[in-house]
């Protein structure tokens, strides 16, 4: 039986669907989370910097792969990297966004220019190259969840032989039900959940949101610090969910909202639209025109629905993490395998 260790932190609550869905598959898998947060995610043991430490020697004779995230390892030098190969064991480094989002070229590169981005939350630019030049030397393969991130790891993996696999979000598709016929209501809801408000845009929101509001009827809710689970409650009531403005890339909640049969607005960079998967819904918006994408839905409900059910479809094609689960193990294979 293949022992997977997953380390040293969750994210999303990716790591506990991956972990869950691994041992449904066969694979020994455990999850460990020194991150602990409002979002109050299950599914990992909680642990601490300190104990992690404590942790390496026994982890490096019990597991054979150590699926790593967010550029982080067991250790801060990242001296267990070494030790795993030493040993024999392979390791991978699943890189989640601002542990590698240079702000430079997250603002211009070779065949993009996006100039909403925002990325002063990301590690510092010499932390993230020095990272990455220590990673694609170490570990066997980089996994990134879009192409937006791809453009930022590849050049280091690349010159390293070493492989990016591009890995769609799992979704837990069966745990989101969608009515068939939503109500249409006189005031439709806008739902808004930022973890980062400035990484989402979540001031130009507000801005359009105020703006909109009066001239047309609906209302609008921020959804902040809560739990995961008590977030989700609220999703449920929304006509219309707005994702983020300013990346260029889709994430977790849009996911969430079309699973859930939800239109998302949410600002999909020009040259990466033709790298998503075909039939995304997701209505694409910036700060420079998201009041009219904002208006257009509001005051169309058929189009609501309509894009409700092909988002729907979109995550159940694209994300189900029954599927998504088969790449993982693939990328397991194509390590052990060599």
């Amino acid at each position: 039986m293949l022992r997977v260790c997953h380390a040293p932190m969750e994210i999303a609550g990716q790591v506990e669907l991956i972990c869950d869905h691994l041992k449904k598959e066969g694979v020994h898998a455990t999850g460990y989370n020194f991150f602990h947060s409002f979002l109050d995610y299950k599914g990992t043991y909680m642990t601490d910097a300190f104990e992690l430490q404590k942790l390496v020697n026994v982890a490096l004779d019990h597991f054979d792969l150590f699926h790593f995230h967010n550029s982080h390892t067991f250790l801060e030098d990242f001296r267990d990297l070494q030790w795993i190969k030493d040993k024999g064991k392979k390791s991978i480094m699943h890189h989640r966004g601002n542990d590698v989002r240079s702000r430079a070229l997250a603002v211009k590169g070779d065949s993009y220019e996006n100039p909403y981005a925002y990325a002063e939350s990301s590690f510092p630019e010499d932390a993230i190259q020095s990272n990455l030049e220590t990673f694609s030397k170490l570990v066997d393969a980089a996994i990134v969840q879009d192409y937006e991130l791809y453009k930022y790891v590849y050049p280091y993996y690349s010159k390293e032989n070493k492989p990016v696999y591009v890995l769609p979000r799992l979704c837990p598709i069966g745990q989101y039900e969608v009515a068939v016929e939503q109500e249409v209501k006189a005031k439709p809801l806008v739902v808004h959940a930022p973890t980062d408000r400035d990484f989402k845009g979540t001031a130009y929101i507000e801005a359009s949101v105020k703006r909109l509001q009066s001239q047309l009827p609906f209302e609008f809710k921020l959804v902040e610090k809560l739990s995961h689970e008590k977030a989700l409650e609220l999703y449920k009531e929304a006509d219309i969910v707005i994702d983020q403005v300013l990346c260029g890339a889709y994430g977790n909640l849009s996911i969430e909202a079309m699973a859930m049969g939800k239109p998302v607005i949410c600002y999909l960079r020009p040259d990466l639209v033709p790298t998503f998967p075909p039939g995304l819904p997701i209505q694409s918006a910036n700060p420079d025109n998201l009041d009219a994408v904002l208006a257009d839905l509001l005051g169309n409900p058929a189009k609501r629905q309509e894009l409700g059910r092909q988002g729907r479809a979109f995550v159940e094609a694209n994300h189900d993490s029954v599927k998504v689960i088969k790449q993982v193990l693939q990328i397991y294979q194509n390590l052990i395998s060599g």
